[in-house]
């Protein structure tokens, strides 16, 4: 499953990448994205736009929002079956802008914090499904999953799943508020593993409240985890990583 990523271009190059009009104000880079926070995501409601929603979907069925802790992913093989899932699927999908996600690898009694990129290090989209959840006081919350398929072999190493990223031309069939389920269901596979790469990170990424460049820095011998005088910013209690 995907528990952390990264988006760390500026706005501009969101907009150009997704041909977005529109995008928010209060937008920044972010190195070490968890769940529950609003980050950006783009829709298509006639032009296509960067919106920020918050991660772990809320069906709008749900008396608790509570519930998006544990929605955080969506399962490709059977997303258009659940009922959490099934109408988000088939009525409202989005682009979950990302550069990278994290994984932690199991060796021996501990856990080793990979990063997982294109080659480019261009932005890409995950497949993602949206649903908008209202409180009795009328307070609207948009909220969002992230679709999960089988690892690629460059994965497996280290985790058994990874989340749904869509080729650039199938985008545009992602976001087709017409597209047929048997279409959506072609999209969900295993990204090429010759055009991405995978390597160690400092273990600040264990915790959600560091959000930092160290993080996405190549961890190695020569470049130990960031001292606790590092610079961070506090987003939410720190959590485990999901996996």
């Amino acid at each position: 499953m995907c528990g952390r990523y990264s988006e760390t271009h500026p706005i501009e190059k969101l907009q150009e990448r997704f041909k977005a009009k529109n995008f928010p104000e209060d937008f920044r880079p972010r190195y070490n994205i968890s769940p529950t926070q609003q980050v950006p995501v783009i829709v298509d409601n006639g032009e296509r736009s960067i919106r920020l929603y918050r991660w772990g979907l809320i069906p709008s069925w749900a008396k608790d929002p509570s519930i998006g802790y544990k929605m955080i992913n969506a399962r490709g093989e059977t997303v258009h079956e659940k009922p959490s899932f099934r109408r988000p699927f088939q009525k409202s999908r989005c682009l979950v802008a990302s550069d990278g996600f994290y994984e932690w690898k199991k060796e021996g009694k501990s856990k080793t914090p990979y990063r997982i990129t294109l080659k480019s290090r261009e932005p890409f989209a995950f497949a993602g499904v949206w649903d908008r959840w209202m409180d009795p006081e009328g307070k609207e919350i948009n909220s969002f999953s992230i679709l999960t398929t089988s690892a690629s072999d460059l994965l497996k190493p280290i985790h058994d799943r990874m989340p749904v990223i869509l080729k650039p031309e199938d985008e545009e069939i992602w976001l087709d508020p017409d597209a047929k389920i048997d279409q959506l269901l072609k999209l969900i596979s295993p990204y090429p593993e010759a055009e991405m790469e995978a390597y160690s990170v400092s273990s600040i990424v264990n915790s959600a409240r560091n959000e930092t460049p160290d993080c996405i820095v190549p961890f190695s011998e020569n470049n130990p985890p960031a001292p606790p005088s590092a610079k961070t910013y506090v987003l939410r209690p720190p959590t485990s990583p999901v996996n």
